[in-house]
């Protein structure tokens, strides 16, 4: 018996001489895994205001809470599910530095590369890469050669020493279409299932459990994004998503069409609002349950005191900053109120806002204009640009336009955003105009839309888009902020959208690109008739 034994340890050791190694057993032991994850970050290094409150998200709560639930748990794992680029301006003027370095401070274990990392210059995405202390990961888009994307890996496998869990990550291929044009040439976006159906069996023999941090969206009774690899690849433990900035309290579930296993598919909003906590029990590379919960980074409400003035309290305990974070990133806040004061142009007499909400006006065009121009140089074939009058907050004034100026033109928090919709629900768009003459959901629209109010009769007429009338039985692509696109001022017919696409460019960043790229710095206040008001 002992000469047998020596024997198999003899053939044993050859096989590892020989560079080969035996197959991965999953732990006998129940263990609890908890991941944290976020997803569309978007360049919210520090507290901002989000409608109606100020001083919500922020990596230095964020940073707390983390390692308040570190303190908790053995075993914790952080995740990101991608689009931590292209936001607010102390993330935007610093290319996501001090976003990266919030990110290392945190300890996030992985992020998935997102559509918007494409924003920057390649040569930007691999500084990014080079900073990052975290491994950046995504499986399906490759080089010419065939390679990975260079500093990206296809997966990771984080071993605990009782046992491993297997992160890989996916983005999806729209992004082909969707993505800057002049940085994603060259790259090869693979079928994000195809991919995975290859990759799964393989991580499979690795690790305890396989967890796919993906970037493809979460779509209401559409079987695409995550609900398709969730449906059509086997092996899949849990699926944490981004790109639809979809808040899951409770997770969505979608069998496998070959297992019946309903794996569980999460996302957390976006721009760090939110930390999902996800805690798996597993046992023998099998997992026995989930317990899942949405975790508030100091999201406040508004509540209004009967002195009519208002406080605004957290949803949920209020998170400390940690104070070294908050350190480390105030220089980059501080620099940003410098670079505000630069000049981009001139406006050759003043874009009054007096008027906005009440009929078409200078300020209002140039800022539906700019949102149509930004959303075509991105290769979205948007229609036009729907913008709601009380998002304009002030005359831009006659002479040197400077970046402040414009923040506080447009001062709110949001991104634009390409919502499609029928051409039957572009009229109901429309219809409501009439009610909104004086409030702060008074449209102003892009150039090549023209209508008639009538106040009289609360009617429109004669609405044309590209001089044409609408027509019923096509789609129409409008860009529009996110409040607006989320059904935001009332137009809840933006609820029936067919497809939101978060171009996750801020509206004031947005308004400088135009002002510097399209008008050469020169703004000249006409309005053109797109609206008559009688």
């Amino acid at each position: 018996m002992m000469k047998k034994r020596i024997l198999l340890l003899l053939v044993a050791a050859l096989f590892l001489a020989a560079g080969c190694q035996t197959a991965y057993t999953p732990s006998s032991v129940e263990h609890t895994l908890v991941v944290l994850h976020t997803n569309d970050h978007h360049g919210h290094p520090l507290a901002f205001f989000d409608y109606p409150a100020p001083h919500q998200g922020g990596l230095p709560a964020r940073a707390t809470l983390v390692q308040q639930i570190r303190g908790r748990h053995p075993y914790v794992m952080v995740l990101d599910a991608g689009d931590f680029n292209t936001g607010r301006p102390e993330s935007n003027f610093f290319k996501a530095e001090p976003d990266i370095i919030g990110y290392n401070y945190i300890g996030y274990d992985a992020v998935a590369v997102g559509n918007h990392e494409f924003d920057p210059a390649p040569a930007v995405m691999q500084q990014q890469i080079a900073l990052s202390d975290f491994p950046w990961l995504c499986a399906n888009v490759k080089t010419a050669d065939g390679k990975p994307l260079p500093g990206v890996s296809s997966y990771v496998i984080k071993d605990y020493g009782d046992f491993r869990v297997a992160v890989f990550g996916l983005l999806l291929k729209e992004t082909e279409q969707s993505g800057n044009p002049a940085h994603i040439k060259g790259y090869t976006f693979l079928d994000e299932v195809e991919t995975a159906r290859t990759l799964v069996p393989e991580l499979e023999k690795k690790a305890d459990i396989v967890i796919a941090l993906v970037h493809l969206g979460l779509y209401d009774g559409e079987m695409r994004g995550s609900r398709r690899l969730a449906a059509e690849v086997p092996g899949i433990d849990l699926i944490i998503d981004g790109h639809t900035h979809t808040r899951v309290d409770t997770p969505v579930k979608a069998a496998n069409k070959e297992t019946g296993y309903e794996v569980p598919i999460v996302q957390a909003k976006h721009w760090g609002l939110y930390v999902g906590k996800a805690a798996l029990r597993f046992k023998d590379g099998e997992v026995l349950s989930m317990d899942y919960e949405l975790l508030p980074v100091n999201v406040r409400t508004r509540k209004k005191l009967d002195d009519g003035s208002s406080v605004y309290p957290t949803v949920g305990p209020e998170l400390e900053e940690d104070r070294k974070l908050a350190a480390s990133l105030k220089i980059y806040a501080d620099n940003v109120q410098a670079v505000l004061g630069q000049v981009i142009g001139r406006a050759e007499g003043p874009f009054m806002n007096d008027e906005t909400r009440v009929r078409e006006t200078a300020v209002g065009d140039a800022v539906a204009d700019s949102m149509l121009w930004y959303a075509r140089h991105m290769g979205q074939d948007a229609d036009f640009a729907f913008q709601n009058g009380g998002g304009v907050r002030t005359t831009l004034p006659e002479g040197d336009i400077q970046k402040g100026t414009v923040y506080e033109v447009l001062p709110f928090d949001n991104s634009v955003a390409i919502v499609s919709l029928k051409g039957t629900d572009v009229a109901a768009l429309f219809e409501r105009t009439p009610e909104t003459v004086g409030h702060g959901a008074m449209p102003q629209v892009s150039d090549g839309v023209s209508f008639t109010i009538d106040t009289a009769s609360g009617t429109i007429s004669g609405l044309t888009i590209g001089g044409e009338p609408v027509d019923p039985d096509r789609i129409y692509r409008i860009a529009t902020n996110s409040y607006l696109a989320a059904g935001g001022d009332g137009y809840t017919v933006f609820n029936r959208a067919l497809d939101v696409y978060d171009m996750a460019m801020m509206q004031r960043d947005v308004f400088i690109e135009w002002v510097i790229n399209e008008k050469n710095g020169v703004l000249i206040p006409v309005t053109f008739g797109r609206i008559t008001v009688k």
